[in-house]
C-alpha cells in the first residue's frame, strides 16, 4: 500500500510542477530593491534565478556565464532602453535566451514596442509570478 502511495504521490507532483522550476533564469533591472524582491519571490515559487544584472552591459556578460533559458527584462532602466537591451542581448547569445519585459507600467501602454521586440512577452512587475512567466512562454508556443 505505501508504494503504491509513494507512486500515485510522484505522478501528481510530476503533474502539478511546473517545468518552469528548472529554467534558468536571470533578471536584468536597474533597482536593487526589485531585483532582491523578484528574486526571492520567484525562488520561493520553486524558479531558479541564476542572477541579476542592472545594465544591459552586465547582462551580456551574465548570460555567457550563466546561460540562462529565460531573460527577465525592465523596459524602464534608467540610462538605457529594455527594449534596446532586449535586442542586443538576443543578437549578441547563441543560443539567445528567451526574453521576457517586465515593467511598472502596464504593458499596453508599450504594446506596439513589445510586439515589434525580440521578446517573447511581457508581464507587469505587479503580477511577476512563476505562473505569469509559465503562461507567457507557453503562449508563446514555447515548452515551458
Amino acid at each position: 500500500m505505501r508504494a503504491g502511495n509513494a507512486a500515485c504521490m510522484l505522478r501528481q507532483l510530476a503533474h502539478s510542477t511546473p517545468s518552469t522550476k528548472r529554467m534558468r533564469l536571470l533578471i536584468l533591472d536597474d533597482s536593487p530593491a526589485f531585483l532582491e524582491a523578484a528574486q526571492a519571490a520567484l525562488e520561493s515559487g520553486g524558479m531558479r534565478v541564476v542572477g541579476v544584472a542592472s545594465t544591459s552591459d552586465e547582462a551580456l556578460h551574465r548570460i555567457d556565464e550563466l546561460r540562462p533559458d529565460v531573460v527577465l527584462v525592465d523596459i524602464d532602466l534608467g540610462a538605457e532602453s529594455g527594449f534596446d537591451a532586449a535586442r542586443r542581448l538576443v543578437e549578441a547569445s547563441d543560443p539567445p535566451p528567451r526574453v521576457i519585459l517586465i515593467s511598472s507600467h502596464a504593458g499596453d501602454d508599450f504594446e506596439d514596442l513589445i510586439a515589434t521586440s525580440p521578446a517573447v512577452g511581457f508581464v507587469a512587475k505587479s503580477a511577476l509570478s512563476v505562473d505569469a512567466i509559465r503562461a507567457v512562454l507557453e503562449g508563446a508556443g514555447e515548452a515551458a
